[in-house]
């Protein structure tokens, strides 16, 4: 994610836009904001929970359902910071991010601020299984039936082309900054394609939305959980299986992504002060029908997130109330 990274898939999840208020970056590449007030740690603990908000309706999802729980439960006031996801790190350090409540992988990013700077922690499974990886419209398989298999893209490579394709076939990706190794594997894997940025989770379910309805070519980076697959039939393409350390090398990609076991991570200093918040962010734990169902009602439903948060939080009492603090 999501991009999706989707995935996904992150990634993800426009639906990459997630308007959900508070301080954003609007360069996604660029450094993560200052603190804007000394002591912003200290003030975090005493009621105040900083979230990271990333690109995609998934994680708006999750951060819906801990708001509602912090500030109605628990008395919590919540600041929704909007980032891409490195930045959202980068907050933990200056002190404008206490929670990213969905990672995807990111062992590079865990190597740097949870070993090495040691100012982030881990805080459990989200028990949302991530999957991110390249799809076509179901209805595209019924007709070429042996195009999941990524030796036959290049046999399809002229279905695939536009204008920003540069002659060759199009891979289309989402927000630049979603977990994407789609590069190295059409470079990798000699395929005649060109990844384009398609820039959002909202352009890349506009695409797979046309692509069905309209008949038209598509091959699209994307990731689960997502609620589109409720909507829109897509089927997954077989890249070269995953192995444990085939993505070592970013450079060297020749295989499928990894499974995401997505979680959940801390600052270090909320992990030591964040008492209650702390607590139920680190019990939080759902499904991927859980999550989709409060994206769903989010982005198609007409509910504003804090409804979506309160309808579902409403009709599983048993669920959240495992998640708040003894």
């Amino acid at each position: 994610m999501k991009k999706l990274r989707l995935i996904a898939g992150v990634l993800v999840l426009g639906l990459s836009a997630a308007a959900c208020g508070g301080a954003k970056v609007e360069d996604d590449s660029a450094a993560a904001p200052s603190a804007s007030a000394a002591g912003s740690a200290a003030a975090s603990a005493g009621g105040t929970v900083k979230i990271a908000i990333n690109g995609w309706v998934g994680y708006e999802a999750d951060a819906a359902v801990v708001s509602y729980l912090l500030e109605h439960e628990l008395g919590y006031k919540v600041e929704k910071v909007t980032l891409a996801e490195e930045p959202s790190w980068q907050g933990m350090e200056s002190g404008d991010v206490d929670v990213i409540l969905e990672n995807w992988g990111h062992p590079d990013l865990k190597k740097k601020y949870i070993e090495e700077k040691q100012i982030a922690v881990e805080a459990g499974s989200t028990g949302n299984k991530g999957v991110i990886g390249w799809y076509v419209p179901e209805w595209m398989v019924e007709k070429y039936p042996d195009i999941t298999d990524y030796k036959n893209l290049n046999k399809y490579a002229d279905l695939f082309k536009t204008s920003e394709s540069d002659g060759k076939g199009q891979m289309l990706d989402g927000d630049p900054s979603f977990v994407t190794n789609d590069e190295a594997l059409v470079k990798n894997l000699k395929l005649d394609y060109k990844v384009v940025y398609a820039g959002s989770e909202a352009a890349l379910i506009k695409a797979a939305k046309q692509a069905t309805d309209q008949k038209k070519p598509l091959l699209m980076y994307f990731y689960e959980p997502q609620w589109l697959f409720n909507q829109v039939k897509l089927v997954k393409v077989n890249l070269p299986a995953y192995t444990e350390g085939c993505d070592s090398d970013p450079k060297k990609v020749a295989c499928d992504y990894p499974p995401y076991d997505l979680d959940k991570i801390v600052s270090k200093k909320f992990a030591d002060t964040g008492g209650k918040a702390y607590e139920l962010i680190k019990a939080f734990q759902w499904t991927n029908d859980d999550q989709n169902a409060v994206a769903d009602d989010i982005t198609n439903n007409g509910m504003s997130a804090e409804d979506a948060a309160k309808k579902w939080v409403e009709a599983n009492t048993a669920k959240w109330q495992a998640w708040m603090p003894k």
